[in-house]
């Protein structure tokens, strides 16, 4: 299972995008040439038509190289515009009705934030588990406080008797990545840093440069 999850999860948010200056679509191109394979579209205020074109725009960029683009929240737009899956909070759409729309074959991602939701994770019809916020963020507002690495091991030794990876996220930087996945992380989400610097391709390919030297050791 790990397989389906590369070292990098890039995640698209539309208003960490803006405020950086950069159209969603064109910051999805520039991820993909730095060699993200593993997309995550999040746009909480965006409308349904605006959602669904973009996805479906961001789905043909990442086909033509073989990448794969998960849907926040919206099982309905992910299966619309052709994406790989859906990424579910604790608060959307469970993942059994989510998989009926998405269908046998797509990614269901869920949220976690304790190791209690992790258990609960047990007989879901989900694909990986996401576990945070790690660090602290101002990104992204989940209403639980930092976990720290000792809880990512923990989550995923749970996340593996599970049969499921683990995806860290939540104020994971370039200095921190290395760390998250040796913590147990089969994958670190990462949103604000890889805009940090202006020049996101090359802040993906500095990702994946660091994380490739943890699966080397």
């Amino acid at each position: 299972m790990d397989s389906l999850l590369p070292p990098l999860t890039a995640i698209l948010d539309a208003e960490v995008a803006s405020r950086a200056g950069w159209p969603v679509i064109d910051l999805a191109r520039a991820f993909l040439a730095g060699g993200a394979r593993f997309l995550q579209i999040r746009a909480k205020q965006a409308s349904s038509a605006w959602l669904l074109e973009t996805s479906s725009a961001i789905v043909a960029l990442a086909k033509s190289v073989g990448a794969s683009v998960v849907v926040n929240d919206r099982a309905d737009i992910a299966r619309l515009s052709d994406a790989g899956g859906v990424h579910l909070g604790q608060e959307d759409l469970d993942p059994v009705s989510a998989r009926v729309i998405v269908g046998p074959d797509a990614v269901v991602g869920l949220s976690t934030h304790t190791l209690e939701q992790v258990d609960a994770a047990l007989g879901l019809p989900v694909s990986y588990l996401a576990i945070g916020p790690v660090f602290g963020t101002p990104t992204k507002s989940t209403g639980y406080s930092a976990i720290g690495l000792d809880m990512v091991t923990r989550a995923a030794s749970r996340a593996r008797h599970l049969g499921l990876p683990l995806v860290a996220i939540g104020g994971i930087t370039l200095e921190t990545a290395a760390d998250v996945m040796r913590a147990g992380a089969s994958s670190v989400a990462v949103i604000s840093d890889l805009v940090s610097t202006g020049d996101p391709a090359a802040r993906v390919r500095a990702y994946l440069d660091r994380l490739s030297q943890v699966s080397d050791v």
